[in-house]
This record gives C-alpha cells, sequence and structure tokens, in this order.
C-alpha cells in the first residue's frame, strides 16, 4: 500500500464513477478518455492494495475498500474545495470569515443594521449567517459550526460564556375587528380563550409561550405553526388566529396588513438576546471584532 501514490485528480474521477456507477460515465465527466480513465483506477487499486470496484455489465459497484475510500475521499475533496474558497477570499483582499448563528429575533430586528455598519468599517472580513433556533445555535457554538452565535435568555447555554446583546419586547397582534382588536393593554391570560398562531415549536418564543400558559393553567390555542415573523403576520391579517411577537418585528406590518397591536402586561414579556462564544479570550480576531462591535451596537 502506497497512499502517497493518491491525487486529486484520480480521487475526483473515483468519486464520478461512484455517482455514475459506470467508468465510462465518469470518464466523461471529468473530461477523460476511458483508457486513461481505467489506467487512474488501476492506479488507485494498486495504491490502496485492494479492488475498489465490482465490474458488472451494466456498470460497476463498490466493494468494502472502496466504500472505505469513498467515505474519504469525499472528505478529501470537500476540504480541497474549501481550501480552495479560502485561498480566493485572500486573494480577493478578504482577511477573515465569521460564521455567526442566530436565531430569527435577532436577524429579523437587529442584525442588518449592526452587520451593515461592520461590514461598512471592515470590508475585508466576510461574514457567513445562518439562521436557526436558538437551542440549534448552541450547539453549533459548542460543536464548532459557529464561531459565535445570538440566541434567547431562556435558552441552555450548556457551558457557553455569554454576553448581553440586545434587549426586545413582547406584544400581542391581533385582526382588525378581532374581540380583542380595541384593548389597550391585556393580561397573557385573558389571551388565551382565542386560537393562536405561532412559530415552529422547536423555537425559544414558541417555547416560551407554551411555558407561561402553562403556569397560568391553561393550555394554547395554537391552530397553525409557521416559520417567520412575516407568515406570522400574514396569518393573523387573515383571520387564522392571533399572535404574541417582538414588538419591533411587528411595527412594519402594522398599516399595510391592518393588524391591532396591543400590550402585554405580564413580567416576562421582556427578553434579552445573548451572544455565546466557547471561549471568548480565545476568538480570532476578525471574530472579536465582531463580537465587540454587536456588544455596542
Amino acid at each position: 500500500m502506497n497512499l502517497h501514490r493518491l491525487d486529486l485528480v484520480s480521487l475526483s474521477l473515483f468519486s464520478l464513477i461512484v455517482r455514475t456507477g459506470s467508468i465510462s460515465k465518469g470518464a466523461g465527466l471529468a473530461h477523460l478518455a476511458v483508457g486513461a480513465a481505467s489506467k487512474r483506477v488501476a492506479d488507485l487499486e494498486a495504491a490502496v492494495g485492494a479492488e475498489l470496484f465490482e465490474r458488472h455489465s451494466r456498470g460497476v459497484t463498490l466493494t468494502l475498500a472502496g466504500q472505505a475510500l469513498h467515505r474519504h475521499a469525499q472528505r478529501i475533496l470537500s476540504d480541497v474545495d474549501q481550501l480552495a474558497a479560502d485561498l480566493s477570499d485572500h486573494a480577493s483582499g478578504i482577511v477573515g470569515v465569521v460564521r455567526l448563528w442566530a436565531n430569527t429575533s435577532a436577524i429579523t430586528q437587529f442584525l442588518p443594521a449592526d452587520l451593515a455598519a461592520f461590514v461598512a468599517a471592515h470590508p475585508a472580513i466576510r461574514i457567513e449567517l445562518d439562521e436557526q433556533n436558538s437551542s440549534d445555535v448552541v450547539l453549533a457554538v459548542l460543536d464548532g459550526r459557529a464561531d459565535i452565535g445570538i440566541f434567547a435568555d431562556r435558552t441552555p447555554p450548556l457551558g457557553l460564556q455569554t454576553v448581553p446583546y440586545r434587549r426586545d419586547r413582547l406584544v400581542l397582534v391581533v385582526p382588525q375587528g378581532h374581540p380583542l382588536a380595541g384593548r389597550r393593554k391585556i393580561a397573557f391570560v385573558a389571551a388565551t380563550d382565542y386560537d393562536f398562531v405561532g412559530l415552529s415549536q422547536g423555537t425559544s418564543l414558541a417555547r416560551r409561550l407554551g411555558l407561561e400558559a402553562e403556569a397560568l393553567g391553561r393550555r394554547l390555542k395554537l391552530r397553525i405553526h409557521v416559520r417567520s415573523f412575516d407568515a406570522m403576520c400574514q396569518m393573523v391579517a387573515a383571520g387564522l388566529g392571533i399572535a404574541v411577537l417582538p414588538d419591533a418585528a411587528v411595527q412594519p406590518h402594522l398599516r399595510s396588513m391592518g393588524l391591532r397591536k396591543i400590550d402585554l402586561t405580564d413580567a416576562w414579556i421582556e427578553r434579552e438576546l445573548l451572544i455565546g462564544a466557547r471561549d471568548m479570550g480565545a476568538l480570532q480576531r476578525p471574530v472579536r471584532l465582531l463580537l465587540e462591535h454587536l456588544r455596542h451596537s
């Protein structure tokens, strides 16, 4: 076995043959003659010391050795693609990449303006933003898929170091003509008599509302689940239920959709969004710059 004889062209060809189930089709996608492709496959088999394919009249299938090589080849080729992307960034003047995961509340209310200001001040830093539920944000930071994350205050941080980001306030939203539409303030318990539109059950907002209703001895009458604040407002405007939303998220839709906003009197309507990292002191400079910018926005 001589794995030093492996090369990227042959690994890429090998992956194409696996995908198509045919040496000739894989060779075509790799822009190689069939004879040249067959020679590369033979060289790969010689390098690993085992046959990689079982040949049939209809094509080829992987042997056990081929399955093992395929797993590693996929990872190697993916790493090479990432390397090419990183080097391309440096060639075009990008000096760093920050992987930021955040929940819907942060992305809808605060991050567009905050990130625009940061990018204007640091054009050589690229931000990869991913919108996820708060619990998934925490897990992504823990396992290294994200450098930093923004999530709601009641989400278990699971050992992450956290700093405050922003605060928001929840309000009740109802359509015009609803029995509650004339109220200026209301306790959450009075709203639980009506059908609700809510976010997906895994979100921090959905969990918060469920727990608060349970503490009151009530059960939310969730008629519809959607995946965004905009969709919630549209469902409320259509008369399909009422909803609890962050004040800043509903404000743009009040006039255009004919919605009514009602203040809630409960103490838990004030929320804090947190920024989390595994180790604040070990962050790379681009990540640290973004963290400090978000903290003081």
